[in-house]
This record gives structure tokens, sequence and C-alpha cells, in this order.
């Protein structure tokens, strides 16, 4: 059973997200919040498998919720879905850089919505396809402002740089197992010892890490070799 928390200030928003994910026999809302300040005391309290924050709420904003339960001084990190109806590329960055392993619109359609909290849950990540290929150029543009962390990719494997590479792509294990002709165990694995290795807690974040940190280029640019770009 998926445990989540659902964090907003509006009533509206709050009790229906909270309704279709009710509606799903795999997960079980525990908590509703109806400002930051209440969303990380019960995230403290309850610790959820998922958090769904608002961005624009009373008290501490979701940005700053996601990093005091996601970010990289989290005692006991609790993975979070960022959803607002603001396609602002602040919010999306901000929640990114906060540590969110997830961010949607709140227009998207609800099975979406529904399996983003199922991914995240499950160690994935997810980006409104609305603004993923924005957000990509966006970082890759931001990235100079960034530290290079080389020696994270001194420490990856040939085949785990394959793998990053391939998720930086938006592939799903099943699409990196069959491109690689590898069994999806054998890509859980690899993903499991490549993300402390690059300091990440999430796929997504790993994603982020990459296009930072010059492992891959975003769409429509030309990617030189990856280890050749530290």
């Amino acid at each position: 059973m998926i445990r989540v928390l659902v964090a907003d200030d509006q009533a509206l928003a709050r009790n229906g997200l909270a309704a279709l994910l009710a509606l799903e026999p795999d997960i079980e809302v525990v908590g509703l919040a109806a400002d930051g300040d209440e969303a990380l005391r019960l995230a403290r309290q309850l610790a959820p498998d998922v958090a769904c924050l608002d961005v624009r709420m009373p008290g501490r904003t979701g940005i700053e919720v996601t990093r005091e339960l996601a970010g990289p001084d989290a005692d006991v990190p609790v993975p979070v879905l960022v959803l607002t109806t603001f396609d602002i590329d602040e919010f999306v960055f901000g929640a990114l850089e906060a540590g969110a392993s997830g961010f949607l619109l709140k227009d998207a359609e609800p099975e979406e919505i529904v399996d983003a909290v199922r991914r995240i849950a499950s160690g994935e990540g997810t980006l409104d396809r609305a603004v993923t290929r924005r957000v990509l150029r966006e970082f890759a543009q931001r990235r100079s402002l960034q530290p290079v962390t080389a020696h994270g990719t001194d420490l990856l494997t040939d085949r785990e740089l394959q793998i990053l590479e391939l998720l930086a792509q938006g592939m799903s294990n099943e699409d990196i197992a069959a491109a690689l002709v590898i069994e999806v165990s054998t890509v859980k694995s690899h993903l499991a010892r490549m993300l402390p290795k690059l300091g990440v807690r999430s796929r997504l974040q790993a994603v982020v890490w990459a296009y930072q940190n010059r492992v891959v280029e975003p769409p429509g640019r030309n990617g030189a070799d990856r280890r050749g770009a530290r």
C-alpha cells in the first residue's frame, strides 16, 4: 500500500486529489494539510511514501517543504510530487533543485497523476510533458552556474553511464533494458548502485545532475562524448 500525504491550501483541490487517489486499491491517503507548516509536521509524523505538495501555500511554500523533506539535509527523506496550476519555470526549477522527485501541472489527466504517485513511490520520477523539453534546455543554460562534479562520472562504470544517458532521454526501466538487451532487474541493480555515487536519491534527480554536469546534452543540442565533456 502506498501511503500518501496531500497538501494544498485550497480545500477543493486538496479534497479532490485525496478522493482521486483514494479510488485506487493500492493507495491510501494518510494525511491532509492546508498549509506548508502543517504539511511538514504531518510528513515527519506520518512518514508517507509520497508527499503531494502544492507550490503556493501559507507558511512554508511547497518548495521550502520539499527542501526540508527531500533535500540533501533531510534525515529521513520523503519523496515529493509537486503539483501546481502555474506553468512557471522558476517553480519547476525550484522544485527540482529542492529535491522533488516529480512535478506535474494540476490539469494533468487523473491517470497521469495516479501513475506519477506510483512511479515516485517505486523510486522513479516524473515531469509534466508540457514543461519537460523547456526544463532540459534551461538546465543546460544554467549549468555554467552550477559546480561541475567530475568525480561522479569517474565513479560510474561504462554500463552505468549508458543507463544514465538513456534515463535522461526519458526511458523507463523496461525501455532501457530493451535498448541494452539486459534484464529489467539488472537495470534496477545498476540504478541502485549509481544514485549514491552521484549523491542523489531519485532517477529524476540523477537526470538533473546529468544535465547540470555536462554528462548529457538537452534535446536540440549536439552532445559530444560525455566523459570528454568534463
